[in-house]
């Protein structure tokens, strides 16, 4: 699988064009269809010791505009995505929701740092129960229609909800 990232117009269509024509018909791209500008990148840019100064709002769509969105995402079916993706998760629901409407492949959303932070956060000071809010979170993002969530969670999540299946 490939993740395109780059959110540069006719990138998927030339990924899969390039790979159709060498024989990788089986690679699956995910296309990062709607990449929201976003503050709840900051932890990872931190953990990660970016030298990333301000944001990527040249590149990455507005959160006020949810027809770029669609457009995007009308966009990367048509040149041949497999999987579509939005991101940050959380805060674009409603973009989810549209993406599950309106897509023939399946749509996967991205919880990402800040919003994993921000529970992690809240846990530790003892205004919210972490496991709760946590399953809650991921509910959510799944009841808006993501069919894939990629989450910082990902390993506790699938513990607690093997243990509650062998209850």
């Amino acid at each position: 699988m490939l993740g395109l990232s780059g959110m540069m117009g006719g990138q998927v269509g030339h990924v899969r064009e390039a790979l159709d024509a060498h024989g990788h018909t089986d690679v699956i791209i995910l296309a990062y269809a709607a990449k929201y500008t976003s503050g709840l990148y900051g932890p990872f840019r931190e953990a990660v010791a970016s030298s990333l100064v301000g944001d990527r709002a040249t590149y990455q769509q507005d959160s006020a505009n949810a027809r770029e969105a669609l457009r995007e995402i009308e966009l990367d079916l048509a040149e041949g995505a497999d999987i579509i993706m939005v991101k940050p998760a959380g805060p674009h629901l409603d973009i989810v929701a549209l993406a599950a409407d309106i897509s023939t492949v399946p749509v996967a959303a991205y919880q990402i740092s800040g919003e994993y932070s921000q529970i992690i956060a809240a846990s530790d000071r003892g205004w919210i129960d972490r496991d709760r809010t946590m399953l809650e979170s991921l509910l959510h993002i799944k009841r808006a229609g993501a069919d894939v969530i990629l989450t910082y969670f990902a390993l506790d999540a699938a513990r607690m909800l093997r243990d509650e299946v062998r209850r």
